[in-house]
């Protein structure tokens, strides 16, 4: 439970360390006119951003230049009229519409409503979506989209869990032998197709999912939850596999822990302590994201939904000191959104009804060319409004790319399509829809999507690129007709 407008060390030898100066915040040029909420990376390439406690949504388009840090705000339609949720479960699908569920507010009063909606880009349409049988409240339940490309949403009150008909926009219910409810909790997809969760009200106790049964996936070893709001912090899947997990304020600072998959999908895998966040801040309902070089962007506070954010990247073995944001004094991290987009930077968007400033972070670090998609068959010819499919490895990136916690799901694991003419230099996205597959870290398993070429492309010698989670293939050429 959260307020909407509320502004031990395990290595004895954490030290922090400056940030370099190329590590950088900066604000749009035209900053919206309107009060940001979550943030989702749409798959032709736009943002689309909720107002706060509204049924308002806005779309931030890059300029020609592919610069978002240059871009422009139009409005979108709007969600049915009876939902304005805050705290809700979100993520983008396989074919690019878009689910919103639930909301621990609604229009600004305290409600753990059971509404929800999906939008089509396509259309700019809304169209309500009726709740799982039996469930008088949603709320802030945790929500991610499965390997397979269904989207699973977990029940906050109870053990359920509920897999939604993206056709027909009905539900089943899924989940044999959960052990605890899914409060507070989240949901992360592993590379083995499994879904990782922490028991905020059991722990040290952490279970998986795994083709429809939950099973034991060990102890985290320390405690990550907060003994009061039992709230958690993000999950993040690194390059390397592992996943790294974030806690509140439990002592003094917030606890980490490292989850180190099995090697096959039905084994339980290992915990290990990861260090304590430092200076006495915490990550209880806060946002990180997964940068290019594979650090992980973190959004502290100095105790559960105080004000005075501090960020750091986290390189998998320690925490390094950034840059904060303008104004961050103000804020607190459980009213931060953070997304990863094409370009490898990070939105920051603040859901706390005050704040009209976005900021993007860019990162110092490069990823390693061995985690970016790869391109096996493209066509060499397009036609503008024509649709054609492309295929490769790793159009999904090695990671769901951002995570809040239990709800304000930012994922961006599935492949974008950038086309930049060779004569102009500008850039234009291609809407890509109806992927093979969810899965994320897929190796050299090769994939497919589809993708429509946009109608005001320019024509001509074109480079051509996949994007995953801010990562570009190499470019293929590709002429535009």
């Amino acid at each position: 439970m959260r307020s909407a407008r509320v502004p031990s060390a395990f290595l004895s030898f954490l030290v922090l360390v400056g940030a370099a100066q190329t590590q950088t915040w900066q604000p749009l040029l035209h900053q919206p006119a309107f009060h940001t909420d979550t943030a989702l990376q749409l798959t032709d390439g736009t943002v689309m951003v909720h107002e706060y406690m509204s049924p308002n949504w806005w779309r931030l388009t890059p300029n020609k230049k592919g610069s978002y840090l240059n871009g422009s705000w139009t409005r979108l339609n709007s969600m049915p009229s009876n939902y304005g949720p805050l705290f809700f479960a979100s993520a983008v699908l396989p074919d690019g519409r878009v689910i919103v569920e639930g909301g621990e507010y609604n229009l600004g009063q305290s409600a753990e409503t059971n509404l929800g909606a999906i939008y089509d880009p396509a259309t700019d349409a809304w169209t309500p979506v009726h709740p799982p049988d039996g469930w008088a409240e949603i709320g802030d339940s945790p929500g991610v989209v499965l390997a397979n490309g269904q989207f699973m949403l977990g029940n906050r009150d109870n053990r359920k869990a509920a897999l939604l008909d993206a056709g027909t926009l009905t539900w089943t219910l899924t989940g044999v032998g959960k052990r605890d409810r899914f409060n507070e909790a989240g949901l992360i997809l592993l590379p083995d197709e499994t879904v990782l969760t922490i028991d905020a009200d059991d722990p040290p106790h952490s279970e998986k999912y795994n083709d429809g049964n939950w099973m034991n996936a060990g102890s985290t070893k320390v405690i990550l939850p907060d003994p009061g709001f039992r709230e958690l912090g993000p999950t993040i899947l690194r390059p390397d596999g592992t996943v790294f997990a974030t806690g509140a304020n439990t002592t003094e600072s917030g606890h980490t822990a490292v989850y180190h998959p099995p090697a096959k999908p039905a084994g339980k895998g290992k915990w290990t302590p990861g260090p304590d966040i430092p200076d006495g801040n915490d990550m209880g309902d806060a946002p990180a994201a997964l940068l290019p070089d594979g650090n992980v962007l973190c959004d502290t506070s100095p105790g559960i939904f105080r004000a005075g954010v501090k960020f750091y990247e986290f390189d998998g073995t320690s925490f390094m000191s950034v840059p904060d944001p303008p104004r961050s004094n103000l804020s607190t991290s459980s009213n931060g959104r953070l997304l990863v987009l094409p370009t490898g930077q990070i939105l920051l968007s603040t859901a706390d009804g005050r704040n009209l400033d976005v900021e993007v972070y860019t990162a110092a670090g490069k990823p390693d060319p061995a985690w970016a998609p790869s391109i096996t068959s493209a066509p060499a010819t397009v036609v503008r409004g024509n649709t054609y499919q492309i295929s490769g490895m790793q159009f999904n990136g090695l990671s769901a790319g951002a995570d809040y916690g239990d709800d304000a799901q930012m994922a961006t694991n599935y492949p974008l399509v950038r086309i930049t003419n060779q004569a102009t230099k500008h850039v234009f996205y291609a809407r890509t829809h109806d992927h093979s597959t969810m899965a994320v870290a897929t190796g050299n398993k090769v994939v497919s999507t589809n993708f429509d070429v946009p109608q005001n492309a320019e024509t001509g010698v074109s480079r051509l690129q996949v994007v995953a989670n801010g990562i570009a293939s190499v470019a293929v050429a590709v002429n535009v007709n």
